[in-house]
C-alpha cells in the first residue's frame, strides 16, 4: 500500500505512514509531522504535509531506512502543540520532528523537541530569535528567516521611490517578523502601521483609514484566511489604484480562493511555480497530478526537508549518531527545488530571493510567477548573533 493510500485509510487526530517490510534488525527511521491541519488555517498545513508525502512516496525508504511517519494537527494552538510535540518526542520517540507553519507554534514546539535530543526541521516558521541569539543545533529551516520574504517588497519598494507606505499584518511573532523584515530594506516613510488581530476577517475599518491616508502602496502579511478576506476587501473597497505589495497573502493557497481579486498583486518570495528548474518543474507536475492543485511554497519547502533528511541520513549512515546526521544536514546534501541552497552557521538557508505577480495560467489555474531576482545568495540578519557554543 502506498504512503498517500496508508494517510487516507487512517488520517484521524495522529496518522501513521510505515515503509515497506524490513528485517527486523533493520534500524528505523521515525519522523513526526506536525502541521495546522484544522481552522480557517488547515490549507497551509495540509500543503506542507502533502508536499512531505509526496516526496516521502517518491524516495520509499528515507535515507535507506524502513521509515515510519506520524502526523498530527496542532490546531494552530501552542499549548496543545506542545504537548503533542512531547508526545512525538517522549511515546512514539521520532528522530526527527517536521514542521510547523505558524511561528507561534514553533515557539512553544523547538524546545521540548530539542530538549529531547530529536531534531527539529522547521519547512515554513523561522523566526529571529532561533536564528540568532536562540539558535539551537538540533534546529534547522528549510523556508527561510521571517523577516526575508518582506525584506524582497522593502527593496522593491525602495526601488521604486515610495516615500509612504501603509503596513498591514497580524499580531504575533511572524507579524512582527514581517514589518521588520520590510523596515530592512526600505529608508521611506509610512503613512500608517496596524497591528491587527490574529485570525481577524473583517478589514474595513483598517481599509477606510487607507483610504483616507492615499499611501503611495500598501504592505500586507496576512496568510491563510486572513489574507483572503483582505484582498477581497480591498479590491471591493476600490483601492486598486494604490499598489499591493505582500508576503504569503497573495500565493497558491489563497488564491483559489482569491482568484482575479489577487491579479496583478505582488509579492516576495524564495520560488513560483514556474522556477525554471528541472527539480521544480517535477515537482510542481507532480504535485498537481496527485493533489489538483497548484502548490505554494508551504508544500515546496516541505518537499525539500524530506530530500535533505533523506540525503543527510544516507550521508550520516543512519539516525543513531546525531552528531554525525547532525554535521550531515549541516552539508545539504540534497538538489532543492528552488535551486541555489546552502545552510548559514546558524542553520537557516542562504537562498535567492524573488519578486513574484499573480497572473492566470493558460490552464485556468492562478499562480504567482516570477518577475525578477532581488537578492541572490542570501543569508538572514541574525546569524551574527548566532553562537551554538
Amino acid at each position: 500500500m502506498t504512503h498517500s493510500r496508508k494517510l487516507l485509510a487512517a488520517l484521524v487526530a495522529t496518522t501513521m505512514l510505515t515503509g515497506p517490510a524490513a528485517a527486523q534488525d533493520q534500524e528505523t527511521l521515525k519522523i513526526g509531522l506536525i502541521f495546522t491541519l484544522s481552522g480557517p488555517a488547515a490549507v497551509l498545513g495540509e500543503m506542507g504535509r502533502d508536499g512531505f508525502l509526496l516526496a516521502a512516496e517518491q524516495i520509499g525508504d528515507i535515507g535507506g531506512l524502513n521509515t515510519e511517519i506520524i502526523v498530527v494537527d496542532d490546531e494552530q494552538k501552542p499549548d496543545i502543540a506542545a504537548n503533542k510535540a512531547r508526545e512525538l518526542v517522549e511515546r512514539d520517540e521520532v528522530d526527527i520532528v517536521v514542521g510547523p507553519i505558524f511561528s507561534n507554534i514553533l515557539g512553544a514546539i523547538q524546545k521540548p523537541v530539542t530538549d529531547s535530543g530529536a531534531i527539529l526541521i522547521s519547512p515554513n516558521a523561522g523566526t529571529s530569535n532561533f536564528a540568532g541569539a536562540d539558535c539551537n543545533r538540533n534546529f534547522f529551516v528549510t523556508s527561510y528567516q521571517n523577516d526575508q520574504m518582506h525584506e524582497v517588497m522593502g527593496a522593491y519598494a525602495q526601488e521604486q521611490g515610495y516615500d509612504n507606505v501603509f503596513l498591514l499584518a497580524p499580531n504575533y511573532q511572524a507579524g512582527k517578523d514581517s514589518l521588520a523584515g520590510f523596515k530592512n530594506s526600505y529608508s521611506g516613510g509610512f503613512a500608517g502601521e496596524i497591528f491587527t488581530q490574529l485570525g481577524q476577517l473583517d478589514y474595513s475599518a483598517e481599509l477606510a483609514q487607507i483610504a483616507a491616508m492615499q499611501p503611495d502602496a500598501v504592505f500586507a502579511f496576512m496568510p491563510g484566511g486572513m489574507g483572503v478576506n483582505l484582498v477581497k476587501q480591498y479590491r471591493q473597497a476600490g483601492l486598486d489604484t494604490i499598489p499591493f505589495l505582500s508576503a504569503f497573502t497573495v500565493d497558491e493557497s489563497t488564491l483559489p480562493a482569491q482568484q482575479d481579486a489577487a491579479l496583478g498583486f505582488f509579492a516576495g518570495s524564495n520560488w513560483a511555480p514556474d522556477t525554471d528548474t528541472p527539480e521544480s518543474k517535477t515537482f510542481v507536475a507532480a504535485y498537481e497530478e496527485k493533489y489538483g492543485k497548484v502548490p505554494a511554497t508551504y508544500a515546496m519547502q516541505a518537499f525539500d526537508a524530506a530530500n535533505l533528511i533523506d540525503g543527510a541520513i544516507r550521508e550520516a549512515g543512519g539516525v543513531q549518531d546525531k552528531d554525525a546526521l547532525i554535521a550531515a544536514l549541516e552539508t545539504a546534501p540534497f538538489t532543492s527545488v528552488r535551486g541555489d541552497f546552502s545552510f548559514g552557521p546558524n542553520h537557516y538557508p542562504i537562498q535567492d530571493f524573488y519578486l513574484t505577480k499573480v497572473v492566470q495560467r493558460e490552464d485556468g489555474q492562478f499562480a504567482t510567477s516570477i518577475v525578477k531576482k532581488i537578492f541572490d545568495d542570501y543569508a538572514d540578519n541574525y546569524v551574527s548573533d548566532c553562537d551554538m557554543g
